[in-house]
């Protein structure tokens, strides 16, 4: 106190001076510190520790991409089941309008038979349905004599295996004419139609399959519905084997698939006026089954019944209903059991063990000269007429 006044210059300086070796001698010691670590763990440790700070980032990294991929697994997950849920609803809606279509019926565009209906709709496995015409008596005749039951076994038929075969047919442009008289004599004779509200006529096969399709899935609940041609002919136990492979399919279509050309010559015989729609001249048509045999679920069966004013009728009938499904998500089964030739292509492929659903020529569109030869190919390629009731389905 009694010494030599001290200057506040010298004592900032001092007070600067003391701070920076303070912090000189914390910085080392902090250094040697950590050096003195690190020279006493083993190598390993000294990886470990030298690397741990780039690791922690790494795995971090690592997390954010695994949750990355778990969210989009995630993702993919709810989109499928978001898709399972959309073709659920989607078949218990066509399920309700089918069975709404069935309750109300649609006498609009049809007509029962008053042998086949009812005041509910008859289970069935499947109904097959021949297409004829007014002239093809000799033919349906063919038919009853070979493949077809007749009479009580065709009641028989329909009771214990849930097989139903009617003669598809509608009404002369007369109604109640001579042509019209002939067939209610044959269906009393026989029993063996199914009448359409329909004016036959050859350039009208895509109405009568809308109309026909419309009737039978309003009559019989089946899991299948065929349409065949009254000459080609058919092995009905092998075609019933053929179609229990796929029973629990709900949308499902089987028969020979082709795709011919698109014909725009006026002069051909399957002419196509709407030839422009499918594209260039020379384009061919999109997959579809051949018109002589096919098959379709119920599903699709319904669906052209509830949708029938707007579907697309083009000149060829079995184009046609290869169109109704083309946007849909439908299966398409290429069987070409159901388009085997007449003999000796049905017998050969009968000696193998493959016996054909379905036997016709393909020059004529079915059996050359069914009237005549329908016998001799029965006799050929006939699965026997007791297959039909040992089948299992």
């Amino acid at each position: 106190m009694r010494g030599k006044a001290f200057s506040g210059k010298a004592a900032f300086v001092l007070c600067i001076a003391s701070f920076l070796a303070g912090s000189l001698f914390t910085s080392c010691t902090y250094y040697w510190a950590h050096h003195d670590h690190a020279l006493s763990l083993s190598q390993t440790d000294q990886s470990t520790f030298l690397i741990t700070r780039p690791r922690d980032c790494d795995h971090k990294r690592k997390l954010v991409e695994r949750k990355s991929e778990d969210v989009m697994d995630e993702v993919t997950k709810t989109h499928h089941a978001i898709q399972s849920l959309d073709r659920t609803i989607s078949t218990l809606e066509m399920e309700l309008a089918a069975a709404r279509t069935r309750h109300n019926g649609r006498p609009d565009s049809l007509t029962y038979n008053y042998s086949t209906t009812s005041s509910t709709t008859k289970k069935a496995f499947v109904v097959i349905g021949i297409n004829t015409a007014f002239s093809s008596r000799k033919r349906r005749d063919s038919l009853r004599e070979t493949w077809m039951p007749r009479g009580e076994n065709l009641k028989k038929l329909e009771k214990e295996k849930g097989i139903v075969i009617r003669f598809v047919i509608g009404y002369s442009a007369t109604r109640g004419g001579a042509l019209d008289r002939a067939i209610e004599a044959e269906e009393a004779e026989h029993r063996d139609f199914l009448r359409l509200n329909h004016v036959e006529g050859y350039h009208q096969l895509s109405t009568k399959t809308r109309l026909y399709f419309s009737t039978a899935v309003s009559l019989w609940d089946a899991f299948f519905y065929v349409k065949v041609d009254d000459d080609v002919h058919l092995n009905v136990a092998t075609l019933l084997t053929t179609l229990a492979k796929h029973r629990f399919k709900p949308r499902i279509y089987i028969g020979c698939m082709k795709s011919g050309p698109v014909l725009s010559q006026k002069s051909a015989k399957y002419h196509e006026p709407e030839h422009w729609k499918f594209g260039e001249e020379g384009n061919k048509y999109f997959r579809h089954a051949t018109g002589q045999i096919y098959a379709i679920s119920k599903d699709l069966a319904s669906y052209i019944s509830i949708n029938l004013p707007i579907l697309h009728r083009y000149a060829n009938e079995d184009v046609s209903l290869g169109s109704w499904f083309i946007g849909l998500e439908v299966e398409h089964v290429d069987d070409r059991s159901m388009c085997c030739g007449t003999p000796p292509d049905c017998q050969w492929k009968a000696q193998e063990g493959n016996v054909c659903a379905a036997s016709f020529d393909w020059q004529c569109s079915g059996i050359c000269n069914s009237v005549e030869r329908m016998k001799m190919v029965h006799n050929s390629c006939g699965e026997g007429n007791g297959a039909v009731w040992s089948v299992d389905i």
